[in-house]
């Protein structure tokens, strides 16, 4: 059943890969996906290309770093790591350098509420972790402070980060956040946004806490 159950979840991983590819969330090999069990987690494995992926492609991780088998991890392993040991709720990984978020990520700046679908992220803004350096110690560090009450992020000069409770929730995510940032641009191109108020986001807050959900 173990068997079962971890091949199920590498697949989940490889098609995560394949769908942010074929919605335009991701180009070539950039990003990665992972998935929580209970060895640590699984993360797809460093410059394969999500077409010719294969279940070995997805590399069995602990939480100390260490990894299983002849593929190396994606270079951005510690961002994931760290989210899995830092937040208990995540299940699921997905970053991915989509054209909107990455372009906003360039102007290092918050994203704040426009709309009230910028409480997807968790909270009444889409923060912009600080720049660092791929791969690094100090990039997952900025990314665990923007990342402080939210389940979403901007990287600086990079792209965005998401998790959520499954694969399908972190993904499902990564385009909400992709599309707010296409919104967002467009709308300062036309203008200056009117934003909603602390109240206002305060309430729709309140309100994300059953919002889609079935009793």
């Amino acid at each position: 059943m173990t068997q079962i159950l971890d091949r199920e979840v590498r697949q989940s991983v490889i098609d995560a890969c394949l769908a942010m590819n074929a919605q335009g969330l991701n180009q070539g090999t950039a990003g990665n996906v992972s998935a929580r069990n209970r060895d640590g987690f699984l993360v797809t494995a460093s410059g394969v290309e999500y077409a010719d992926m294969q279940p070995e492609h997805v590399v069995q991780m602990a939480l100390d770093g260490a990894w299983d088998g002849r593929w190396k991890p994606s270079s951005e392993w510690r961002m994931h790591r760290d989210i899995y040991a830092n937040r208990a709720e995540a299940g699921a990984v997905v970053h991915v350098h989509s054209a909107y978020a990455t372009a906003l990520s360039c102007l290092r700046k918050d994203i704040p509420a426009f709309h009230y679908m910028i409480a997807v992220a968790g909270g009444d803004s889409l923060r912009c972790a600080d720049y660092e350096t791929f791969g690094t110690g100090a990039l997952s560090q900025a990314m665990m402070a923007a990342l402080q009450d939210r389940r979403a992020c901007l990287l600086a000069n990079h792209g965005q980060i998401c998790f959520g409770a499954t694969v399908a929730d972190a993904l499902k995510l990564a385009v909400e956040v992709e599309v707010l940032c296409k919104q967002y641009l467009l709308a300062t191109l036309a203008g200056t946004p009117v934003l909603l108020d602390s109240d206002e986001m305060a309430d729709v807050l309140t309100r994300f806490q059953t919002y889609g959900k079935q009793d």
